[in-house]
């Protein structure tokens, strides 16, 4: 930049950056000889000093367009002088009047930079304001931490002012003990109780202490220390599986289930229960429930419910009760076989009942017992059907029976009934149907009963009234059919073992003495039917020999009975059925096994073994009987072998000890 030197009396200048200049052109006046070049970038211009005492200060404006040069300076290229003239104190001490001689300023028409300076001031201003406000606000925080703001409690407990850790002291001496306590939840008018423990509720006293006292800059915090606190909800922990869990397992107690309407009949009238609505737990609505009441809550904790419609409504109750109320109303004939049976009220009401199904009372009636009804009302309506059975003929079985008879269809007569006992026409009309038989001939051909697999005979001491008895059970178990899989009990098949029952009083051992009893001498029938069953191969469920031994029977190999504690048992453990034939005759008691012969058997014994010979007792009394002696006593073991095509499948022993049979001498 090239200098310039003013006057000597020049007393202040204000040099000021000039504007860019503007490219150069061709001047369009040719610069006078002599005249040195202007400065390429950068240029001055002089303002003439200003007195400050006896004009304002100039007002600085960027021009768009210069002023116009004269002499020399208009042959060089343009060049945009900013110059700003320091301020005159004249406008500290009112104002100046303004001097009309001075020259226009080539910064005339710029905007004045007064009004962004005091904007800018304003802003600088404002921030310091801030900063102070924020660390004053900052340093009450800070000063006020580690302190729980006065009048602050927490559940009920009173914290204000107290330091965190006496908070927490504080919080856990009066809060800890009731958070063990259980909490007593409702549901309607059900309730039960709640153990926080298990429900993986707990009370965490150091999180509740630091959250009011821990640095906060909440305004909030400010305000409570300032003018006080209020009541706060504590910490706490909680396992939401294991609350629901509880939840779950107390929902039985807490939930109360609709009552269905029902509509029945009692002593031939209708009658009717009303129906309830019930309640049942809001799910997702009950942990936060239980979890923003406990501690905070005094009493039991209302557990948000809804209501729960019955299956059966009410409205649905009154209109089965008016249908009940036509169903009682009139008689109901049936015409049936050619015969009409009127069913009176009464019979109906016995009837009839309700079943609800998909919210619907659906009247019906027991089949079986209308039938009862109309065939108590009829004259030989039905006849039975003749199920198929064994019988032997010339000392073979065959197969009888199975024919079909007639009855009524127990469906069709109630969907008949139902309709006409609905209604005003009170007739229903059913026909009489075919009744299969229980048991069918095919059925009983299928077991494959063709044979006799096995026989045993016992003698029959000449006492005609023991000989009845056994006559009486050979008829019983003649025909007597064990399925495969079933158990044959000869107690069972013989009973009722009474006068009634076509027996007669003969002679028994009981408790070790002879003496009569009503069925003496059936333990010959067990004895032979054992042995039967014992050939045949058949699995030994139950026997037991007698105390004595008597000749006429296998020595360890036969059996007795007595009612209500000794039975004679085997099981049918073989695919086909097995078929029971007994008779007296020839002097002996025979039982024979009718099936498809399936096992092989071999026996063998020990032979007897410890003999003890009788000797005499002396008993007393009026009933007692003189005998002379007996068999001897003696151990013996029997043996089976059972093979089934060949292989041995079951080797069994059986031992077994007599006791000795003492003569009686009656004193």
């Amino acid at each position: 930049m090239t200098p310039v030197v003013e006057e000597p009396d020049a007393e202040q200048t204000a040099v000021v950056p000039a504007v860019p200049p503007v490219p150069p052109t061709s001047p369009a006046v040719e610069a006078a000889p002599g005249t040195p070049p202007p400065t390429p970038t950068d240029a001055t211009q002089v303002i003439p000093p200003v007195d400050p005492w006896s004009r304002p200060a100039p007002v600085v404006r960027t021009s768009v367009r210069p002023a116009a040069p004269t002499g020399a300076e208009a042959a060089a290229p343009a060049a945009t002088p900013a110059v700003t003239p320091a301020a005159g104190l004249g406008n500290a001490f009112g104002p100046v009047p303004p001097d009309e001689s001075r020259e226009a300023s080539p910064f005339e028409g710029f905007e004045e930079e007064t009004p962004r300076r005091g904007w800018a001031r304003g802003l600088m201003w404002t921030g310091i304001g801030v900063l102070v406000l924020g660390g004053l606000y900052t340093g009450a925080q800070w000063f006020f931490s580690d302190k729980v703001p006065s009048g602050t409690s927490v559940a009920g407990v009173d914290v204000g002012g107290l330091t965190r850790t006496a908070a927490q002291d504080t919080l856990e001496a009066e809060l800890g003990p009731r958070a063990a306590e259980p909490v007593t939840l409702t549901a309607g008018e059900a309730s039960t109780t709640l153990d926080p423990a298990a429900a993986g509720l707990s009370f965490d006293a150091a999180a509740t202490a630091e959250e009011l006292t821990a640095f906060s800059m909440s305004p909030a915090r400010l305000w409570q220390h300032l003018f006080g606190g209020e009541d706060e909800a504590p910490v706490i922990s909680v396992d939401e599986a294991a609350l629901d869990a509880q939840v779950e397992a107390l929902r039985g107690s807490l939930e109360i289930e609709p009552v269905d309407g029902t509509v029945q009949f009692v002593d031939g009238a209708p009658t009717s229960t009303a129906a309830a609505d019930g309640s049942a737990l809001v799910t997702d609505e009950v942990p936060a429930a239980i979890t923003g009441s406990w501690l905070v809550q005094d009493g039991a904790v209302t557990l948000p419910t809804e209501p729960v419609e019955p299956a059966i409504t009410q409205e649905e109750t009154d209109a089965a009760l008016a249908q009940a109320q036509k169903v009682v109303s009139a008689p109901v004939v049936v015409s049936v076989g050619g015969q009409n049976a009127e069913l009176p009220p009464e019979a109906l009401a016995a009837a009839a009942s309700f079943a609800a199904t998909d919210g619907v009372l659906t009247l019906t009636f027991d089949g079986a017992t209308l039938v009862g009804s109309v065939v108590d009302r009829t004259n030989d309506l039905l006849t039975a059907a003749d199920d198929a059975h064994f019988v032997f003929q010339d000392g073979a079985p065959v197969i009888v029976g199975g024919e079909p008879g007639t009855t009524i269809d127990p469906a069709a007569i109630s969907a008949a009934v139902t309709t006409a006992a609905s209604g005003d026409e009170r007739t229903a009309t059913v026909e009489l149907v075919e009744s299969d038989p229980a048991q069918s001939v095919a059925a009983l051909e299928a077991l494959g009963i063709k044979e006799k697999v096995s026989e045993f005979s016992t003698p029959v001491p000449n006492v005609p009234v023991r000989t009845a008895n056994l006559r009486r059970g050979a008829e019983k178990v003649t025909g007597t059919l064990v399925k495969p899989g079933e158990t044959f009990s000869l107690v069972d098949t013989l009973s009722p073992i009474t006068l009634e029952g076509g027996y007669f009083a003969a002679g028994i051992v009981e408790s070790g003495r002879h003496t009569e009893g009503v069925g003496g001498g059936l333990s010959q029938m067990a004895t032979t039917t054992y042995n039967a069953g014992f050939f045949a191969g058949l699995e030994d469920v139950e026997h037991r020999p007698h105390s004595y031994w008597f000749e006429r029977y296998p020595a360890g190999r036969e059996a007795t009975i007595f009612v209500g504690s000794i039975d004679m048992k085997f099981k049918n453990d073989t695919p086909y059925g097995v078929l029971m034939q007994s008779w007296v005759g020839g002097g002996e008691l025979h039982v024979a096994i009718w099936s498809t012969k399936y096992y092989d058997v071999e026996t063998s014994s020990s032979g007897k073994s410890n003999v003890v010979q009788p000797t005499s007792v002396t008993h007393s009394g009026a009933d007692c009987a003189p005998t002379p002696a007996g068999s001897p006593g003696f151990s013996i073991t029997n043996y089976r072998k059972v093979y089934h095509e060949g292989e041995l499948v079951k080797d069994e022993s059986y031992r077994w000890t007599y006791k000795p049979d003492n003569a009686v001498v009656c004193e």
